[in-house]
C-alpha cells in the first residue's frame, strides 16, 4: 500500500534537498497527472466538436474553412496523444526510480528545467548536443 507524501499547496522543489525526494517525485507526479487530465479533457471536448462539425456545408468556401479547421484540429489532437504517451513514460519512470536524470548522462535534470518541461529525458547539456547533431544531418 502507498503512503501519500504529504505536499503543501505552496511547495517548490529546492536544489537545497535530496535530488528527487519523496516530496519532489510527489510533485512531478501530480504536475504530471494534473496536465495529462487537462490534455484529455481538452481531446474529449475537441472529438466533441468534430462530430459537431460533420454537418453539409453548401458554400464551397465555407466549406473549405470548415475543412481547414478540422485538419488543424486534427493535428492538435495528435500533438496531444503524443503529448499523454510522454507524460504515461515520465509517470513509469518516476514509478521505477528513474525520473530526473538523464537518459544519456546519467546526470540529475536541473529542477528547473524538470518545473519548465516535466517530460524532459535530457539533461539540457545533452539536448542541446542532440538538437545540434539535428541539425548538422538536416544540413547535409
Amino acid at each position: 500500500m502507498k503512503v501519500e507524501t504529504f505536499l503543501p499547496d505552496d511547495y517548490r522543489p529546492a536544489e537545497d534537498e535530496p535530488f528527487m525526494n519523496e516530496r519532489q517525485l510527489e510533485y512531478f507526479r501530480r504536475k504530471l497527472t494534473d496536465w495529462r487530465h487537462e490534455l484529455l479533457d481538452e481531446g474529449r471536448s475537441t472529438i466533441e466538436g468534430l462530430q459537431d462539425g460533420t454537418r453539409n456545408i453548401p458554400d464551397m468556401a465555407d466549406r473549405a474553412s470548415e475543412e481547414t479547421d478540422r485538419s488543424i484540429e486534427l493535428r492538435t489532437r495528435d500533438r496531444q496523444r503524443k503529448l499523454v504517451a510522454k507524460i504515461d513514460s515520465a509517470l513509469r519512470r518516476i514509478d521505477n526510480g528513474e525520473y530526473g536524470y538523464c537518459e544519456v548522462t546519467g546526470e540529475p535534470i536541473s529542477l528547473k528545467r524538470l518545473d519548465a518541461r516535466p517530460i524532459a529525458t535530457l539533461s539540457l547539456e545533452a539536448q542541446e548536443r542532440h538538437e545540434r547533431r539535428e541539425k548538422v544531418h538536416r544540413d547535409d
